[in-house]
C-alpha cells in the first residue's frame, strides 16, 4: 500500500465505522486468551495494535513501509520493519500473531503462512483478516495494491497446506455487502475515504446488529479466521 494510503487509513481509524467494529471483532477473538507475546503485521495506524496492547498483550506492530512504520512510532506504538514472508522474531517465540488485511497483499501467501507458522509456539494462535469474494473485486482493490480476494476455499487451503488447523472462519460485513457491491462498482480508486458523521453513524449501526444475527456464514466483505498450528 503507498504510504498516501497508509496515512489516510491512520487519519480514519479512529472513527471510520469499517476499523471501529473491526477492533470490536479482535478483542472477541482474543476473548479467553492468555495474553503473552504478540505480532501485529502490516499494523498501519495501529488500531488493532492499541487492542492488544488494552488487553495486556506485549505487542509489536511489523511494517513493511516507513510510512507505516513511521505512523505507528508517532502513536508510541513498538515497531518494527520487515517483510511478512521473513519474520524477524525467532522460531516458536509468538502466542499470537494478527494478520488482519495482510494476506491479500502478499505475492506469496503460502511463505508469509509458513513464516507465521514457523514463529507460532505450539499452543499459538494466528488471527486472520482477508477481503473475501473475487466478484467483489474492483478499482479499491488495485488502489490499495491487493494481489487477491479470497474465497473460503482458497483461504482454509492456504492455511491447511502450511501447517495450520481452523478453529473457525466466519464471513464479516454481510449486510452491507450489496452496497459495498455497488459503490465499488460506480467508483474509481480507493474508498478509503471520509465518511459524513451521519452516514457513518448509519453504517456503524448496521454492522452493530450484525453481531447479533446468525449471518456469519453468509456472503461478506471479509472473511475471518482463527487458526492453530497443527501438531
Amino acid at each position: 500500500m503507498e504510504g498516501t494510503e497508509v496515512r489516510k487509513l491512520a487519519a480514519l481509524e479512529d472513527t471510520h465505522w469499517w476499523y471501529r467494529e473491526r477492533r470490536h471483532l479482535l478483542g472477541q477473538m482474543v476473548e479467553g486468551l492468555r495474553p503473552g507475546t504478540a505480532l501485529d503485521i502490516g499494523a498501519a495506524g495501529g488500531g488493532n495494535t492499541r487492542v492488544l496492547q488494552h488487553r495486556g498483550w506485549s505487542v509489536s506492530a511489523l511494517e513493511y513501509g516507513a510510512d507505516g512504520a513511521e505512523v505507528a512510532a508517532e502513536r508510541g506504538l513498538p515497531v518494527v520493519r520487515g517483510d511478512a514472508t521473513a519474520l524477524p522474531v525467532d522460531d516458536s517465540s509468538l502466542d499470537l500473531v494478527v494478520a488482519f488485511d495482510v494476506l491479500e497483499h502478499i505475492l506469496d501467501d503460502d511463505l508469509a503462512v509458513t513464516e507465521v507458522r514457523r514463529a507460532l509456539r505450539p499452543d499459538g494462535t494466528f488471527l486472520i483478516a482477508v477481503p473475501a469474494d473475487p466478484r467483489l473485486w474492483s478499482d479499491h482493490d488495485v488502489a490499495v495494491d491487493h494481489v487477491r480476494r479470497y474465497t473460503r476455499e482458497t483461504l482454509r487451503a492456504v492455511l491447511e497446506r502450511n501447517g495450520f488447523e481452523l478453529d473457525s472462519m466466519t464471513s464479516w460485513n454481510v449486510l452491507l455487502r450489496p452496497v459495498v457491491a455497488l459503490r465499488r462498482r460506480r467508483t474509481r480508486g480507493s474508498d478509503l475515504d471520509t465518511v459524513h458523521p451521519l452516514v457513518n453513524l448509519a453504517l456503524s449501526s448496521i454492522v452493530t446488529v450484525e453481531r447479533y444475527l446468525p449471518v456469519k456464514a453468509m456472503p461478506g466483505v471479509t472473511l475471518l479466521v482463527r487458526a492453530r498450528p497443527r501438531v
